[in-house]
């Protein structure tokens, strides 16, 4: 990945998420990453599409993104954001969730929208990240969290 001035990262298409999470289909939750400055924050993308296994049981007739899945879309940006930011921590430890606090959805997200997960870095040491996270779709907030991880 080529950087730009004072730490940003150009675009990172989902190969280089791939290679930077373990999530697989039908698991991963982010398509692709805008920008990042490391450390700091980032912004990531998911196209919701008709095509999401979940869809057929939430809810028939009436498709709904799960909020719990919204959560680990955010929670997936924000690992990138941790490992970018630790980069020491890539392809050795794991990005595990270790709390969820202020959790708030205020809009329903339906295929055919696309998420933009915006995060950034509240704090972050040798083991522990803390974020403050919100998803848009259309400008609209969706869902915003503070989130807490742990490389493991």
């Amino acid at each position: 990945m080529e950087a730009m001035a004072e730490n940003r990262t150009m675009p990172i298409d989902i190969r280089g998420i791939l290679d930077l999470l373990p999530h697989r289909y039908p698991f991963i939750m982010v398509d692709r990453i805008l920008e990042v400055e490391e450390g700091k924050t980032i912004t990531g993308l998911k196209n919701v599409t008709m095509g999401e296994p979940y869809f057929q049981g939430h809810f028939p007739g009436e498709p709904v993104m799960p909020g719990v899945l919204i959560l680990e879309g955010m929670a997936q940006v924000g690992s990138i954001l941790a490992y970018l930011s630790a980069p020491e921590n890539i392809g050795d430890r794991l990005v595990y969730f270790a709390g969820l606090d202020k959790v708030r959805f205020r809009r329903v997200v339906r295929p055919g929208d696309q998420l933009i997960f915006k995060l950034e870095m509240i704090r972050l040491k040798t083991k522990i990240a803390k974020m403050t996270g919100k998803a848009y779709v259309d400008d609209q907030l969706a869902t915003e969290a503070e989130l807490m991880a742990t490389f493991g």
